[in-house]
Formats: structure tokens, C-alpha cells, sequence
């Protein structure tokens, strides 16, 4: 959806840029309002194009955040991870470095076998992670406490996830979303399920986790080489867990999801010890919390996606099939009855209903 040129987004990027007139954007996102920018002549940047971005207001969040800033982590990174954007300061604007190129998932479709170069380098990524322990990590977070579990304890990790699921994306819902949650299956006892479905997780030594590893957050340099963004939803917790995330997102061709696995245990080992230790029983429960977690960020989504218009019909058949597919996946840790595909839709319907557009 466009945005308006008199935006504060765009006007602090017209401020910082020296009032140039090569702004891209906005860019495609849905947290951050963002514009590409040139600095004027005379910064210390070293030439290249800057991300000036806002946070977008009223917007459902469906993941923990860790840290306060992302600037910050990405300074903090800097030396020990390889390959992620710079950030230069301009007054108390934080710029992170526009990474020319394109996206993993441009050049490669969601499910697409990728190439052994590319694999090697998203591997080097999982080792440079691991090297990252929670005691050298020192910046400001914004998480409780309570969402902080003492290093290797990951089923008090897992737990703290699965508490922000039902807590923030089912509950906080409720009031809009109540009756289309009822209507597919899901209550209260869908959590005590998933907590029984995954608990008893083997320790793990903890680390930074980036929890977002999907094909549109990596950049391909005209070089070849393998950039990673988006560091909004990083986090210290179970290596483990980074990987289930990533696998999920990415949808590997089963041989080469399998190699991946292997590869990445090799690193990850090889840094920090036990880092995949009980992957054969964990990982498939971790997959099943990403499953899980989809259903309800899903049925929110899809149901807001609805709109109006003479395609509502369409998007009806759309969102209903592709519900029906999400709940079905998570049939077993959620344990589910799934309704049928058009039992699906005449709950979205009902739903839009009862809840005008614009309501």
C-alpha cells in the first residue's frame, strides 16, 4: 500500500539524505516503513546506499523480540559476524547499510533446491552463531526476565515461546478472533497439548539466534556472496531451535533438508559442544512448535486478508484451503480435528460478517 509523500518516515529520510532527490521506497515490509537513501557529500560513510526506516504503528506483533535495537545487535556483531549490514549514525538515526543484490528466495523459489556454494555459506552463518555465547553479549534487551531461562535450559526456552503464543497472538486476540478460533478447533486446551506433545527437550548450550532465517532475508551480492538482514527477531536461546525455524521457512528439498542437518550439526558441534545434542528426538518437536505457532498467526492473517470487493469469493477459497492445509500440519501437537476446507470458509465468512471491514 502506498504511503504518502508528507509520511515521517519519508520526511526524516528527505532530512538525513541532505534533502536528495534519489529516495527509494518505500520498500515492501510490514514492521518498518523503510526508504533507501544516499548520505549528502562530506559524511564518514563510505559511499553506498542507507536504509532509513520507522516502525509502522497498530501492528500485530506474532514474535518475541529480544533486543531493544537492531542497530545496537548489529554493532555488537560487528568482527563476529560476517556478512550483515553496517550502521552508521546520522544525529540519533540509526542507518543500516542498503546490501545491493537479490534474494535468496528472487533466485530461488520457496521449496527450490539451492546451490552447495550457497549451503556452505548459510553453514559458516549457523558456526559464526555458535560462536556468540550469552555472556559476551551485553547489550540492552527488551524481554522479561521470566522469557531469559538459564543457559541450556531449553524447555524453559521452548516454554517461553509457547507462553508469548497463547498469551500475545491467542489471547490478546480473543475479543476479534475468538469465534473463528472456536470454530476451527482451537482453545485453551490447544496449548496444553503442545506442551505435552513437546516437552522433555535434551539440554543444549545456548546461543545468539538469528529465529528468521528464510529465503527473503538473505541477499546474493553480484559477488556471490551470501548477505543476512533482518535481525529484528534475533535472540539467545536453543541452536536447535534456529535450525527448526530455518528449515521450516525454507522448505529444503527433502535430501538436501536432510543434508542440511548434517552439515549443521558438524558445525555447530565443532564451536560449542553438544550444540545438537538429541536432535534426532528434538527436532521433529521443535518443527512441530513452528507448525503449531503458524495455525494462529495464520488464521489472523488470512481472515484480515480478506478485504472486500467483488473477489471476496475468491480470497474466501483461498484463505480456506490454505487454513486447511496449516491446521492439518499441526493436527498432532495442537490435536486437532480439522474441519473441511469449505467448513473453513463459511467460518471466515461468518467471521467477516460479524466484523465489517474497517471494524
Amino acid at each position: 500500500m502506498p504511503f504518502e509523500s508528507t509520511s515521517g518516515a519519508r520526511v526524516r529520510a528527505v532530512e538525513v539524505s541532505g534533502g536528495s532527490q534519489e529516495i527509494e521506497g518505500p520498500l515492501l515490509g510490514y514492521h518498518h516503513e523503510t526508504y533507501v537513501i544516499p548520505l549528502p557529500l562530506g559524511t564518514s560513510a563510505d559511499g553506498g546506499r542507507w536504509k532509513c526506516r520507522e516502525p509502522r504503528g497498530n501492528l500485530l506483533w506474532f514474535d518475541r523480540r529480544c533486543f531493544v535495537s537492531e542497530e545496537q545487535l548489529l554493532k555488537a556483531l560487528a568482527g563476529r559476524i560476517e556478512h550483515i549490514p553496517d550502521v552508521f549514525d546520522v544525529d540519533s538515526t540509526g542507518l543500516q547499510r542498503f546490501i545491493e543484490g537479490q534474494t535468496l528466495g528472487s533466485l530461488y523459489a520457496f521449496g527450490e533446491a539451492l546451490p552447495e556454494p550457497i549451503l556452505d555459506q548459510i553453514i559458516v552463518l549457523f558456526e559464526q552463531l555458535a560462536q556468540v555465547a550469552p555472556e559476551t553479549l551485553t547489550i540492552e534487551r527488551r524481554c522479561e526476565k521470566e522469557d531469559r531461562p538459564a543457559d541450556g535450559d531449553t524447555n524453559g526456552f521452548l516454554e517461553r515461546l509457547i507462553h508469548f503464543t497463547q498469551r500475545r497472538v491467542y489471547e490478546e486476540n480473543l475479543e476479534d478472533f475468538g469465534g473463528l478460533f472456536a470454530d476451527l478447533g482451537l482453545s485453551e486446551k490447544s496449548f496444553t497439548r503442545l506442551r505435552e506433545h513437546t516437552a522433555h527437550l535434551e539440554e543444549r548450550p545456548f546461543c545468539l539466534l538469528h529465529a528468521d532465517l528464510h529465503r527473503e532475508n538473505f541477499i546474493i551480492d553480484p559477488q556471490q556472496q551470501l548477505w543476512t538482514i533482518d535481525w529484528e527477531l534475533a535472540m539467545v536461546g536453543d541452536p536447535l531451535y534456529d535450525l527448526a525455524t530455518h528449515l521450516y521457512l525454507m522448505q529444503y528439498p527433502e535430501e538436501q533438508r536432510k543434508w542440511m542437518e548434517k552439515l549443521w550439526a558438524e558445525a555447530v558441534d565443532g564451536i560449542r559442544p553438544r550444540s545438537s545434542e538429541g536432535l534426532e528426538h528434538d527436532l521433529p518437536r521443535l518443527l512441530d512448535y513452528k507448525r503449531a505457532q503458524s495455525v494462529f498467526t495464520d488464521v489472523i492473517r488470512e481472515a484480515l486478508s480478506l478485504g472486500a470487493g467483488p473477489d471476496v469469493a475468491t480470497r474466501l477459497d483461498q484463505a480456506g484451503r490454505k487454513l486447511h492445509q496449516v491446521l492439518t500440519a499441526a493436527t498432532e501437537p495442537l490435536g486437532l480435528s480439522v474441519p473441511s476446507s469449505e467448513k473453513i470458509r463459511a467460518a471466515l465468512a461468518r467471521w467477516r460478517r460479524e466484523r465489517p471491514v474497517g471494524g
